[in-house]
């Protein structure tokens, strides 16, 4: 597990008012629609995904998947939603690309990251964020030909999307 220290700040998502804890989260409309546009967008270039959305706690808030994917599309799309947020957040890093080009997945900054079950350094998870930049979450595509078609769909996807993180 990585240090205390990486995660000393406080979430641009969470805000403490004496005893309680708020947290910024996508409502479910808006998480859905992140999915379904994510498989949208891959199946209009031909390729059948599962997109998954987590939210501020890492859990699966909105799932859709193409109508023949691969069995562990589900699995790996959750898991690269996971990643891209909660990696994207502890190493302010916007995508599983960015975070694999960062050579967060080294042996000096994250072998032990690898091994964390939910973990997962492919392309293909896009950390999703408020227009301050505050991190909500997490959206994750699997099953087209090569993490960077997962990725793109997932961009496309967050782009269209972005003005509702509100």
């Amino acid at each position: 597990m990585v240090g205390a220290s990486a995660y000393a700040e406080t979430p641009q998502s969470l805000q403490s008012v004496g005893n309680l804890v708020t947290v910024k989260k996508l409502n479910w409309r808006i998480a859905e629609s992140l999915a379904v546009e994510a498989v949208n967008v891959c199946e209009r270039q031909g390729y059948s995904v599962t997109a998954t959305v987590v939210d501020p706690s890492g859990h699966q808030q909105a799932v859709i998947k193409g109508d023949i994917v691969p069995l562990q599309s589900l699995s790996v799309s959750y898991r690269k939603a996971y990643t891209a947020f909660s990696y994207g957040m502890v190493f302010n890093k916007n995508s599983t690309s960015e975070l694999i080009a960062a050579k967060v997945t080294g042996p000096l900054d994250g072998a032990v990251l690898a091994t964390e079950p939910e973990i997962i350094f492919i392309a293909g998870g896009v950390t999703l964020r408020t227009a301050d930049g505050a991190v909500i979450g997490g959206i994750g595509v699997s099953g087209a030909p090569g993490g960077d078609k997962d990725e793109a769909c997932a961009r496309a996807a967050v782009y269209k999307l972005q003005a509702s993180f509100r």
